[in-house]
């Protein structure tokens, strides 16, 4: 037997001759390089800082834990199976008026959408409307144990859908004539385009018969309605209901937020909601007291760069700070290594003649 020699062969790429370009650090090199990037991040920073302090945002917590809370009673003796909803209404104040849209969030606090098992509960080929997926065929052994209820196949299955945020949130303003307005909330546009027209589908098409094509079907254990009825709008019903695409975009963290409504502005001249009292009514459909969470509603305007968050221009103030300190410092020590290099030099120089 012939033994193969394991030497690489003799080329330039897998002998290592290929030409090679090394950077030489010096300090006419990194000096610049740490006062750019200083003179750089700290206007940027402070630019989006400034722009996410801008935006105009409030939070309005009803879990109603607290004795005082106008959603006490219902917190208290609410459960996923109670037969009526429990109606709460929370005054509030607004100090400033919001122009242009603005954007209604729902906040759930230590539910742990995270977890492994919970985001993988569910049937993506059921939610994207394949009819075999639906009846003919087991949902995804991923939906057990929400996958069969009376020996009938749940649709939508899975933990997720389960455990569908369904509180109701209306918004009214209350004139300084003492007449109370209602504000009118939009239910579509709050759900990614891509989910709603890709992922998402009803089983049948656009103009389906959701309730000829759910037959044979059950609703999630947890919810009050089956999911053909989720709107009276065809376009926003049954799968493609954006405020279920909403909810099956799970979250990353335990304290998080939903797009829930968008209020559009209505006139160039009037703000979308002016400076006064409000009231929040809740339909309060959503018990958090068994996992210990929290809710809340949020009123937020947007801008260029999106929500209210402050961490990306801190972050680059931040680090053009630091860089702009080290800048000045490797300035000094290298101004201070030069002059005694030079005397050291100078001083071996005259030893040497002499």
């Amino acid at each position: 037997a012939v033994l193969r020699s394991k030497k690489p062969e003799n080329t330039a790429f897998k002998q290592q001759r290929l030409p090679a370009w090394q950077p030489i650090l010096t300090a006419g090199t990194v000096l610049p390089a740490f006062f750019i990037i200083g003179l750089l991040f700290i206007p940027i920073g402070i630019g989006l800082f400034v722009t996410s302090n801008n935006i105009k945002e409030f939070e309005i917590d009803y879990t109603g834990a607290d004795t005082s809370s106008p959603c006490f009673n219902c917190s208290q003796n609410f459960s996923w199976n109670s037969t009526s909803p429990c109606t709460c209404t929370v005054p509030f104040y607004l100090e400033q008026p919001y122009e242009s849209n603005v954007y209604v969030y729902y906040g759930l606090s230590n539910f742990y959408q995270n977890h492994r098992r919970y985001v993988k509960s569910r049937d993506d080929s059921q939610l994207n409307g394949n009819l075999k997926s639906l009846r003919s065929q087991e949902p995804s052994k991923e939906c057990e144990p929400y996958a069969y209820h009376n020996n009938k196949p749940i649709a939508p299955c899975g933990a997720i859908a389960n455990s569908m945020f369904n509180d109701t949130l209306e918004l009214f303003y209350n004139d300084p004539n003492g007449t109370s307005v209602k504000i009118l909330l939009g239910t579509t546009g709050i759900a990614w385009w891509t989910d709603k027209h890709v992922k998402f589908g009803n089983p049948g098409g656009v103009d389906s018969n959701l309730s000829a094509v759910f037959q044979g079907t059950t609703k999630p254990l947890n919810w009050r309605r089956p999911v053909y009825e989720l709107d009276s709008d065809q376009s926003n019903n049954g799968f493609v209901n954006e405020d279920f695409i909403v909810w099956m975009r799970t979250a990353a963290l335990p304290t998080f937020r939903k797009l829930y409504r968008i209020i559009g502005k209505s006139s160039q001249m009037v703000p979308t909601l002016p400076r006064g009292n409000y009231t929040l009514e809740v339909v309060y459909n959503y018990p958090v007291r068994s996992f210990e969470g929290r809710k809340r509603m949020i009123l937020s305007t947007i801008s260029w760069m999106g929500g209210k968050n402050p961490f990306l221009g801190i972050a680059y103030i931040t680090v053009g700070s630091v860089c702009f300190f080290l800048g000045v410092v490797l300035l000094v020590i290298h101004h201070k290594c030069e002059k005694r290099c030079i005397k050291v030099f100078n001083v071996t120089s005259r030893t040497t003649n002499s």
